[in-house]
């Protein structure tokens, strides 16, 4: 059951995109936004996850959580919060870069605590890890974001099919280049409603917000706002899938 946290908070969570500024043509979400999911492993209700982007003034702060349903959390309880505090950037309305990313994870016994301050001025980021009490500076590109904002700014991204886009994610101590793949525009239908989407497939090498064992797929409304309806991930047995169940946006 490990995996039914790692493919969702891993999940919104990940593609990391080139440069800040979004190409012509796109635009992008409100804020604040708070989205709702319902998490089912191979067709049952395995927990709930939640994705929020909230404006502190000097600052938008991003928050993943996620957490099982109660009869998982009987033999697996998941209790997992994800934070970026993202700059603001002043020539849009939209995301700068990362200042800080916070990972608190519960997983059954598993437990991760871990923390990454970004000085994009001098092209460094610093890792912390809380529970192993271990620091390490490691050099990063132009343009760097952390997993999860790095899936709200390709949101405000111009995706044109068969077009892929690569962007530049640190995450786990390493700066991975990662490719989002966009395959088609498909019409699907959930409890709320049905959507006419886009159809996205990142390309993770981390451990982070995308699953590196099994293939990702996105489906976000084929509009401005790229609202993410439904997430899907392979797992070691069946697979997950993350639908919009309700919220803000």
């Amino acid at each position: 059951m490990r995996n039914i946290e790692s493919c969702f908070c891993n999940i919104l969570l990940v593609l990391s995109f080139l440069c800040v500024f979004a190409p012509p043509g796109a635009s992008g979400f409100e804020i604040p936004e708070k989205l709702v999911y319902e998490l089912k492993w191979s067709g049952i209700k395995a927990g709930t996850a939640t994705l929020k982007i909230v404006d502190k003034k000097d600052s938008i702060k991003i928050i993943s959580t996620a957490r099982s349903a109660d009869w998982v959390s009987f033999f697996y309880p998941v209790e997992d919060r994800i934070v970026s505090t993202v700059a603001k950037n002043p020539a849009r309305p939209y995301l700068g870069l990362p200042l800080r990313y916070r990972v608190k994870i519960r997983e059954g016994r598993h437990r991760r605590d871990k923390e990454v301050i970004f000085d994009h001025g001098n092209h460094n980021a610093t890792f912390i890890d809380h529970l192993d009490d271990d620091k390490k500076n490691v050099e990063i590109l132009a343009d760097t974001f952390d997993p999860l904002s790095s899936f709200y700014y390709v949101r405000t991204l111009k995706l044109e099919v068969g077009k892929p886009v690569f962007v530049n994610i640190f995450d786990s101590r390493k700066m991975w280049n990662v490719e989002v793949q966009i395959l088609r525009k498909e019409r699907i239908t959930t409890k709320l409603g049905t959507f006419d989407t886009v159809l996205i497939k990142p390309l993770m090498k981390s451990e982070g917000v995308f699953n590196r064992k099994g293939a990702m797929y996105i489906w976000l409304t084929d509009d401005d706002k790229h609202v993410p309806v439904k997430l899907r991930t392979k797992v070691a047995i069946g697979h997950v899938t993350a639908t919009l169940v309700r919220g803000r946006y």
